[in-house]
């Protein structure tokens, strides 16, 4: 399995990849531009340049990049929603400029329209995104939300219908997110129900759709429906969540992603990696 964090891109898009190699990640999720703001900076060639070639330099792949957080798709608003579409779609071109396969995002708030309504938007805007960006190469990956507030996307029935709302849907993928679906509700933590959840996951959106994990655990109980993010087996999920999760056959090819609480020395990131990877049960070697 490929480990990874999410490494800011602070000082241009490579430095995500210098960041992931001091973090030990094998893979890197970035933002493509600000988090915090709507304008995009221009990716100067130099700057994409020098991306690729660390990328190559050091073998870490970004896998994934998220958008920014400020985007909702199912806003009612239609100035808010207009506004996030074009950065949206603009995330969706400097994905594919930078190679990454995967725009990971938040489905969006309907902020008291009603779910089905919020749902359409989505839709619609996602048929828009891929109209417009032409040769499109990037996996659009809804991500499971908490279902905080008038969140949408915190079932997988909401996934699987904005997917089906969508005309081009080979190039539609879903992120779950361990802290989103276990404050939604969905038990992880023992086998027994580790493997009804992913079951359920399987019939409803596939397993074909699963293109990213995001590892977190989490601060809010079970089906608290709040997103809080706690270290890995610090919080209310616990380790054994994990250990089902990293011995997962059928995960094997997904990038696995942590998005804890860290500092800028990145130790956080090296020790949440550390524990994950001591979770990975040992093959033992074949005799001859």
């Amino acid at each position: 399995m490929k480990f990874g964090a999410h490494e800011s891109i602070k000082g241009g898009v490579y430095a995500a990849i210098e960041r992931a190699r001091d973090a030990t990640c094998d893979v890197v999720q970035i933002f493509n531009k600000s988090n915090s703001q709507w304008r995009a900076r221009k990716l100067e060639d130099a700057e994409v340049e020098r991306y690729f070639e660390l990328s190559e330099e050091l073998g870490i792949a970004v896998v994934c990049s998220h958008s920014s957080y400020l985007i909702n798709l199912a806003s009612p608003d239609p100035t808010l929603n207009e506004k996030s579409y074009k950065s949206f779609e603009e995330e969706v071109r400097r994905c594919n400029r930078l190679e990454i396969p995967n725009l990971v995002f938040h489905p969006g708030s309907h902020v008291g329209s009603g779910e089905e309504a919020g749902m359409d938007r989505i839709g619609e805007n996602l048929n828009r995104a891929l109209d417009q960006v032409a040769d499109n190469k990037v996996t659009l990956c809804l991500e499971a939300t908490a279902g905080q507030g008038s969140n949408l996307g915190y079932t997988f029935e909401q996934l699987a219908g904005i997917i089906d709302r969508v005309e081009n849907q080979d190039q539609m993928g879903v992120c779950l997110d361990t802290c989103h679906i276990f404050a939604a509700g969905y038990p992880i933590s023992e086998p027994a129900d580790y493997k009804k959840t992913m079951g359920h996951f399987d019939q409803v959106i596939g397993l074909k759709r699963l293109k990213v994990l995001h590892l977190n655990d989490s601060k809010k109980e079970f089906n608290s429906r709040r997103d809080r993010h706690e270290h890995i087996g610090e919080g209310h999920i616990g380790l054994d969540a994990f250990r089902n999760i990293v011995n997962d056959r059928k995960l094997a090819r997904i990038p696995l992603i942590i998005e804890t609480p860290k500092e800028e020395d990145l130790e956080d990131d090296r020790k949440n990696l550390k524990v994950l990877r001591s979770l990975v049960k040992k093959v033992p070697a074949r005799r001859r």
